[in-house]
């Protein structure tokens, strides 16, 4: 179930009898090496598998090792391994900027080579694919499983272009984390096409036939500029983001509001249908049971526990929002837990509240 994963190389297109391969020669591979982690659900009758990745060196330089120069060898393996060492790693220099750019690619192309080989194992065919599979992007981080979806659609699995973005339109939705527009995640054009040279093609072709469809709807040379996926030498991943994905979405109704206002207004005109709301809830059994057994008493007491399995049912609580003594209980509650927080900021800071 390992993966590899390419970087940097060159490019080399070929067609025969009207079909076209792509071949990256000079690649540095990855061994992209899957690991589980089992997360249970309450009384552990329920487990969800979390699949993480480590970077291994996906060969060794025995030229190197066979006339002694052991570190040489080695630096390859070393070199791979620090991309799944430390996520996000400080990137206010030129190395941390590559290193950030490759643990996003590994990263995805690890899990999206994962979700086909899965889905190929199971169903013996990409036809139902739409049906059967979603991706989400949870922030820009990800974004780049939309070109990589497009590279194994076209290059492995011999898809067309139309076809590959079909299917890639329908599979993948995003949710925006930040109304700063200058805060959106922007990555050097020169540093994305050296280091994965046949992504940048296929988001550069993304981006020639965005621009396109956008003139011919409204002829609006600046509003084409504005939404672009590539411009003024930058790649901008949200931008690649709302381009691509069938639903778009805030984090709350006012944030989603924004984002169809400002933020993402040009795409907003032109598709409306796509941006929507979905307001994030908590893990109540998480923020609520464990972290205020208080308040999580009361709520027993009032309306029984079964709200720990169904969160729905603490709208039962509603009825008692005129009930005084109840009343007097939540304040009650809520001045020992800023109490705690006080005795806790005090103890570990030394600040007095």
């Amino acid at each position: 179930k390992s993966v590899d994963v390419s970087f940097e190389g060159n490019v080399v297109d070929r067609w025969e009898d009207g079909y076209h391969s792509v071949d990256i020669e000079n690649a540095k591979k990855v061994h992209a090496v899957p690991y589980d982690m089992m997360v249970a659900g309450k009384d552990g009758k329920g487990v969800s598998v979390l699949r993480l990745w480590s970077a291994k060196s996906s060969e060794i330089d025995m030229n190197s090792f066979n006339q002694g120069d052991y570190l040489r060898a080695m630096e390859q393996n070393a070199m791979a391994e620090v991309i799944s060492k430390v996520l996000y790693p400080a990137d206010n220099h030129p190395e941390g900027k590559s290193l950030r750019l490759r643990q996003q690619y590994f990263l995805v192309s690890a899990s999206v080579q994962d979700i086909i080989n899965r889905h190929l194992r199971k169903y013996g065919s990409l036809d139902n694919i739409c049906d059967k599979m979603a991706i989400h992007i949870n922030d820009t981080h990800p974004t780049l499983a939309i070109p990589e979806l497009m590279r194994l659609l076209l290059d492995e699995c011999g898809y067309s272009w139309d076809d590959a973005w079909d299917v890639v339109t329908k599979v993948f939705a995003y949710t925006n984390h930040t109304v700063m527009s200058e805060a959106l995640e922007c990555w050097s054009e020169d540093l994305f096409r050296r280091l994965l040279p046949r992504i940048y093609q296929i988001v550069k072709e993304i981006d020639n036939r965005f621009r396109s469809s956008v003139w011919e709807q409204t002829h609006d040379a600046n509003k084409v500029e504005r939404m672009a996926v590539i411009s003024n030498g930058v790649v901008r991943m949200a931008n690649l983001c709302v381009a691509c994905c069938h639903s778009v979405n805030g984090v709350s109704a006012l944030h989603s509001e924004i984002l169809k206002d400002s933020v993402f207004h040009d795409f907003y005109t032109l598709t409306p249908d796509k941006f929507c709301n979905v307001t994030n809830g908590i893990a109540h059994r998480r923020w609520l049971c464990q972290s205020n057994p208080e308040l999580t008493e009361l709520l027993c007491d009032c309306i029984g526990d079964g709200f720990v399995k169904n969160a729905a049912e603490l709208s039962k609580f509603k009825k008692f929002a005129n009930d005084k003594s109840v009343l007097q209980r939540l304040t009650e509650i809520k001045q020992i837990k800023k109490q705690q927080f006080a005795d806790y900021a005090f103890k570990k800071q030394g600040i007095v509240i």
